[in-house]
């Protein structure tokens, strides 16, 4: 087993009175084996102070150390949320660490403005938690990505948008209404004003437009893992179910899923004088690809592009 393939941590597991724990949080986790001999420490100042419990929600804070095999399934709540840091701390990239039933290990927590609560226990003590000025901001089994990891070099507008174990590479925007899943990300410098479903990979220089989708495989049930490729641009409310390649856009308001018809309209006619046309699953990852609608017939069509994609404003990614 390569030592690569391996990732370990100190965390602080927040666990509920009826024993649930509700999370871990790794401040510095590493690649490799645990080295032997050495004492467990938690990185980061003043972080050895957390591990006490806490009243008012009605949790403990326990230390804990472990490592992970990433070919492996997920085992526990804490090997689940070491794969969803090493992740955020791109230690690896999406879809190269196993998430097999990722879900049956992350249990529904009521996240408060003072931490992790179990939703009963929340329900139980409202009215002190309320008192005391605690409040619930979401209730779901992941949380929010800036609640555990300070990405380098990337802004986040919304931290209610991206959630823990995104990839975000250094130059990264998250505009407001982006939405960034876990497993998923980019891969060099972007402006994400759409959506990035688990999954989905976007290429350095790309722009994911505003309101713009990208379907993912949790909801649909299909095994093809979309990628966005390297200066492409998706444009306001468009989307799609197919790769785009390099240097490619997608026209605003559309939307290209594998079985769309698209007319080529560069290649010669057919005998009865049609356009040729092809399943856009036909043009996955192609690069240098223009995709609009013929504003006349109403027909999707794919026209090469010439020269580079797109090119960022390069202050707003600095």
């Amino acid at each position: 087993m390569s030592e690569s393939r391996q990732v370990w941590g100190d965390g602080l597991a927040t666990i509920s009175a009826d024993g649930t724990i509700l999370d871990t949080w790794f401040p510095a986790p590493r690649t490799g084996r645990i080295p032997q001999g050495r004492d467990p420490q938690i990185v980061g100042e003043g972080v050895d102070r957390l591990a006490v419990a806490d009243p008012r929600r009605a949790v403990t804070v326990d230390d804990v150390t472990i490592e992970i095999d990433l070919d492996a399934a997920p085992a526990s709540t804490p090997d689940a949320y070491l794969r969803l840091h090493a992740l955020s701390h791109l230690l690896v990239r999406p879809n190269e660490v196993n998430l097999d039933g990722i879900f049956t290990h992350l249990p529904i927590v009521a996240w408060t403005n003072a931490g992790p609560m179990h939703p009963d226990d929340f329900t139980r003590l409202r009215p002190l938690l309320l008192r005391d000025g605690i409040q619930v901001q979401g209730l779901d089994k992941f949380p929010r990505l800036l609640d555990y990891v300070t990405p380098v070099g990337v802004r986040i507008a919304d931290a209610s948008r991206v959630r823990l174990g995104a990839y975000l590479s250094p130059g990264t925007t998250v505009m407001h209404e982006g939405f960034v899943n876990f497993n998923a990300g980019t891969l060099g410098v972007s402006m994400v004003e759409g959506r990035i479903s688990q999954g989905v990979v976007v290429g350095d220089g790309s722009d994911i437009g505003g309101g713009a989708s990208i379907m993912g495989t949790l909801s649909g049930g299909g095994e093809h893992r979309v990628s966005i490729g390297a200066r492409a641009l998706l444009g306001a409310n468009a989307g799609v179910g197919i790769s785009i390649g390099d240097d490619s856009v997608v026209e605003a308001g559309l939307y290209v899923t594998a079985g769309t018809k698209v007319v080529l309209p560069d290649r010669s006619r057919r005998a009865d004088g049609t356009l040729q046309s092809v399943k856009a699953a036909e043009l996955s990852g192609v690069p240098g690809i223009l995709f609009r609608r013929n504003s006349l017939t109403g027909a999707v069509e794919a026209v090469p592009r010439t020269g580079a994609g797109v090119t960022l404003n390069e202050v707003l990614h600095a």
